[in-house]
């Protein structure tokens, strides 16, 4: 998939994250504000990066504004902001998109 334009997910509530993508140069290109960065930084990462593989982006600027939330919320979070960004909304397998 191709992020086609920027695109947003989630809230800045408690126990959520909110995502924002947009076309890449080329990379990932990978930020995260946390207030339990030093905890769950490197967790966090692995979920986002897992979650973009299993998609198959590899051209990608996301930024992740985390308030808590649990690893299936940010990889939820992290679909719905790609799907946004890429107008793929049909036949998708919410939860396993890419396996």
């Amino acid at each position: 998939m191709e992020i086609k334009r920027p695109a947003i997910a989630g809230t800045l509530e408690s126990s959520d994250c909110q995502v924002t993508v947009e076309p890449g140069d080329g990379k990932i290109e990978f930020s995260l504000e946390s207030a339990v960065i030093n905890q769950y930084g490197n967790q966090i990462r692995k979920v986002v990066m897992e979650t973009l593989n299993n998609l198959g982006i590899k051209d990608i600027k996301i930024a992740i504004v985390d308030k808590g939330a649990l690893d299936c919320t940010i990889k939820a979070r992290v679909e719905c902001a790609v799907s946004r960004s890429t107008d793929h909304f049909e036949n998708n397998l919410w939860g396993g998109a890419g396996k």
